[in-house]
């Protein structure tokens, strides 16, 4: 496979991700698979909490497509796709878990506004601990925070005033 071929795969990935984790958030996190997301939307006790199952569940395909591809002689675009879903889960940890929700601590502020849009939808997410009503099941692309206020205030959900702050 043709190098250049190879990255329009890894990249078609990424973006694909973005699209299969709003569709596993919403419909099966906050479905059937609650049971393991609710720990995520509760004040967590220590250092893993047992949403972080999903990360595992996740990384099954991008690990078998790796291997596949790298070692067992599948079709070579299965590692372009394999890579990309890992580089999603990176970027997915990097966002979600360290930039949001501070799970490893540093000092960064976010002052663009994608950032501040990012992690403002994910508290507007937060601000319902139940799995009906919430808002934003994206994670690299969010609406904008005004339409989310508005949707959560429509089907009842409260707004926790720190929201606001950043």
């Amino acid at each position: 496979m043709h190098p250049a071929l190879g990255i329009l795969l890894f990249l078609a990935t990424i973006l694909g991700m973005e699209g299969f984790a709003y569709a596993a958030h919403r419909w099966v996190m906050h479905g059937p698979g609650w049971f393991l997301h609710k720990s995520h939307h509760q004040p967590r006790t220590g250092a893993f909490e047992r949403n972080d199952l999903y990360a595992v569940v996740f990384a099954i395909p991008s690990i078998l497509l790796l291997l596949g591809g790298v070692r067992l002689g599948w079709w070579p675009g299965c590692t372009w796709i394999g890579a990309g879903i890992a580089a999603y889960g990176a970027i997915y940890f990097g966002f979600h878990d360290i930039l949001v929700h501070r799970r490893l601590p540093h000092r960064h502020v976010a002052r663009s506004r994608y950032l501040k849009r990012i992690v403002q939808a994910h508290r507007l997410h937060h601000a319902v601990a139940s799995k009906h009503g919430t808002v934003s099941f994206g994670f690299l692309w969010a609406p904008r925070a005004e339409a989310l206020k508005r949707r959560l205030k429509a089907h009842g959900g409260r707004i926790h005033t720190t929201i606001d702050a950043d």
